[in-house]
């Protein structure tokens, strides 16, 4: 591919990585059956070759199974590689548990640099926030993880304004992962700007809306019968779903005029977002993936962006991100004061 891909600083603390990321987690989990690995690590190794070298992964993924992958993967070409893993989230009876007490940090981490057969990671994130457990104690056993040299930057993901500043208070927090798309920008009123108060670098995940905005409703037809999107998604039910074509229909037609896909015009808008913003699209086909990358060479005015955003506004997209017995605790997440921690 000829096209170099840009690189840019993620947060103020060091770490660069491609200004598009990529997302493992479809390869393993929770978008149909595992894909066969001999053509997973393949395209692993093509993404990394084109340059797309900030990877993003989580012991959930499986679970374990990604990261496994990825270490196989990254054989030989582990320098070339910005890694990304997460801990916090674990199944156990058909239930979700958060946890984000030391010692299961610690367990977790230890866990993660064996299945990815690395030394150190590069970027550690918190995946979701333990509501029992002051961040400042999850923070404080993360920065050990730091100063020992098996982590090098800290991240959280699904954190609240609140807690992100909390936690930077007891080490710096290098990026916070949120789900921000054209149909998800209720971040943008208080995560963004904390995010941009820190000094925080912003990576977003599901910024195709799950695959919503790069094809529309017709998408479900080749989900499998396991796939997540299929079976727990508020906005695919029927009459969300026929309200949110219509914007699928008019973002379609806002990208014939830029002579792009939709899905690289949706990429576009979030890589315009200012600096430290990283998408991380993930898929499992070379062809999507290079259709991705191409959304960077995408430029659009301020006019172009403003009309974007006056159709995708806050309230656009019919359906919420989640059921409300999906766990919504765990979204956007406060913790108790430290004062309230017992070791």
């Amino acid at each position: 591919m000829a096209f170099k891909v840009p690189r840019t600083k993620l947060g103020s603390q060091g770490l660069e990585v491609s200004k598009q990321g990529f997302g493992c987690m479809g390869m393993s989990a929770f978008y149909g059956p595992p894909k066969p690995e001999e053509e997973m690590i393949d395209l692993i190794r093509q993404v990394v070759a084109c340059g797309v070298t900030f990877l993003d992964t989580s012991d959930l993924y499986g679970p374990f199974t990604n990261e496994i992958l990825l270490g196989k993967a990254l054989k030989g070409i582990r320098h070339q590689v910005q890694l990304a893993t997460k801990f916090g989230i674990s199944f156990q009876d058909g239930k979700v548990t958060v946890r984000g007490d030391p010692a299961y940090v610690r367990a977790c981490c230890e866990a993660s640099l064996k299945r990815l057969d690395v030394d150190c990671i590069d970027l550690y994130y918190i995946h979701r926030v333990d509501t029992t457990v002051p961040i400042e104690v999850t923070i404080g056993e993360m920065k050990k993880l730091v100063e020992e040299g098996k982590i090098k930057y800290i991240g959280l993901s699904e954190a609240c304004a609140s807690t992100i500043r909390r936690a930077h208070a007891v080490h710096p927090i290098t990026a916070v992962e949120v789900e921000w798309s054209l149909w998800t920008r209720d971040l943008e009123k208080d995560i963004v700007p904390t995010c941009r108060e820190l000094g925080i670098g912003i990576v977003a995940y599901s910024p195709l809306g799950r695959g919503f905005l790069s094809a529309g409703a017709k998408l479900l037809e080749s989900l499998s019968e396991t796939d997540y999107r299929k079976l727990g998604q508020p906005r695919y039910e029927i009459e969300n779903l026929q309200k949110n074509e219509k914007l699928f229909i008019a973002l379609c037609q806002l990208a014939t005029k830029k002579e792009c896909t939709p899905g690289q015009l949706a990429l576009a808008w979030l890589q315009h977002q200012g600096d430290g913003v990283v998408p991380i699209p993930g898929t499992t086909k070379l062809k999507n993936f290079k259709e991705n990358v191409g959304s960077l060479q995408v430029e659009l005015t301020s006019q172009e962006i403003q009309e974007i955003e006056e159709l995708f506004h806050v309230d656009a997209a019919a359906g919420g991100r989640y059921y409300e017995s999906d766990n919504t605790t765990y979204i956007n997440s406060e913790t108790p004061p430290l004062s309230s921690w017992k070791c």
